[in-house]
């Protein structure tokens, strides 16, 4: 049997080792150059250095060959980077990947199979079957047929959400708290939907009697509410199993953004914060932020598969009626993408390679982290917290900056390339927010935050 041919015609994996040496080398020495979080300078000098490196030669008339271009780009990229791996990154919901979950997406990308069909990817589909299968009982451990679907991420999740209930009723009226993801309003304006109704969410949760009497007087038709799991924002959880009984009360079908959160079901400590997550009729998670997976690997999770049959749809080529028929599996109706890549290994690794007590341990780490933080803050006689925090995220701010000096910190220490911090808009007061997803960090990390923004402060 022959090995599929690689880059340069070379087969075999062994083609991939000494790329492999060249691509670790630029990755270390592009990080040793930066030499912290993110290069210092800002947009102009970090676009400047790439164009250097690259001296304007994208597409040049004759190749350099594979190691001296992926040594310049690599190298380039690296050091130009905002590196999530270094705890001094703590603006997003972006994470240090598990090395093992990036050598898993390694092997995805020299296999190259493609879900779309059955004979691209046979082992890979009966993965994804399996995997999608595990964590969907995990969201819904009481239903019987409970499925998932893989996605990019969470706003794919939230868009195929209400592309399904429009499916089931034809039309839906959507349902968001202020503290809803912007990709909402967006799947209703892709979808053809009408704009969601918002609920106030006055302290950064949805508040229940204004969902209540939403929910009251918009009955008549279809009804669709979608609570959160973890805000962006302030990583704040919506009161689910209040709303639960709401949505029931009135009628309402109840979808649970748990992008951010979803994962706390691996900690036995903090899974009780995702109490009524089970009786949502679709729930989205995102495995590459407390999970720790390359981007990209979402969710999709229902408690009944029969759920997603709208999503069906034929090609001959691909899912022919008479192959179906004979056992192939029928692999369109699971996305709506077309081709599509096996994103679901670096997941089965990572739940293999560390079981649920493993991730739990992770998450209750940043768990851990944040409360540091706050404790730190609230030390700090010249800075504000926001709130003692609900997942991983702290909002501070100094108590003698405005709003625009919050946003000038910010800044200044990304120019400098010293920390990334991120910015949020809470109890109308612009906030630093620290977003903790490196179970890496140490209180030492912490305590350099606090020092870096008392120090831009007293400038």
């Amino acid at each position: 049997m022959r090995a599929a041919p690689l880059a340069g015609g070379v087969p075999g994996p062994d083609a991939l080792r000494p790329l492999l040496d060249t691509v670790l080398g630029a990755l270390r020495d592009g990080a040793a150059e930066r030499g912290g979080p993110l290069p210092a300078g800002g947009p102009g000098a970090v676009a400047h250095r790439l164009r250097e490196e690259l001296g304007g030669a994208v597409l040049p008339d004759h190749g350099t060959g594979p190691d001296e271009a992926l040594r310049t780009l690599v190298h380039a990229l690296t050091a130009g980077a905002a590196d999530p791996a270094d705890p001094l990154c703590a603006a997003h919901l972006h994470t240090p990947p598990l090395a093992h979950a990036a050598a898993a997406d390694l092997a995805v990308s020299v296999l190259n199979p493609s879900l779309d069909s059955w004979d691209q990817a046979p082992a890979a589909s009966a993965l994804e079957a399996l995997v999608t299968a595990a964590l969907a009982a995990e969201l819904f451990p009481a239903a019987t047929a409970p499925d998932a679907l893989v996605t990019t991420g969470g706003t794919e999740s939230n868009q195929l959400a209400l592309l399904l209930a429009r499916e089931r009723h034809g039309s839906v009226t959507t349902v968001v708290g202020a503290n809803a993801h912007h990709s909402l309003r967006r799947a209703t304006w892709l979808l053809g939907l009408p704009e969601p109704v918002v609920v106030p969410a006055p302290n950064g949760t949805v508040d229940l009697a204004s969902l209540d009497q939403a929910l009251t007087e918009l009955a008549g038709p279809p009804l669709l509410f979608a609570a959160t799991a973890g805000t962006t924002d302030a990583g704040l959880v919506d009161p689910m199993p209040q709303i639960a009984d709401l949505c029931a009360a009135r009628g309402a079908e109840l979808h649970v953004d748990a992008a951010y959160g979803g994962p706390l079901l691996f900690s036995a400590t903090h899974r009780h914060l995702l109490d009524g997550l089970d009786r949502a009729r679709s729930v989205a998670v995102d495995l590459h932020k407390l999970g720790w997976q390359p981007a990209a690997a979402g969710l999709l999770a229902v408690p009944e598969g029969a759920d997603l049959a709208p999503l069906g749809h034929t090609a001959a080529y691909l899912n022919a009626d008479d192959d179906t028929e004979a056992g192939l599996p029928d692999l369109l109706g699971r996305s709506l993408r077309t081709t599509r890549r096996a994103d679901v290994l670096k997941t089965a690794v990572t739940l293999r390679a560390l079981g649920r007590t493993g991730l739990g341990a992770l998450v209750d780490v940043c768990m851990e982290l944040a409360q540091h933080l706050a404790d730190l803050v609230e030390k700090a006689p010249g800075l504000e917290l926001y709130a003692r925090p609900t997942l991983t995220t702290v909002l501070f701010r100094p108590y003698d900056a405005d709003d625009t000096a919050v946003a000038a910190i910010r800044r200044t220490l990304l120019d400098q390339g010293r920390a990334v911090l991120g910015r949020a808009e809470a109890d109308g007061r612009r906030w630093l927010k620290a977003t903790l997803l490196n179970p890496h960090a140490t209180p030492g990390d912490l305590e350099e935050i606090i020092t870096l923004v008392e120090g831009s402060t007293a400038r």
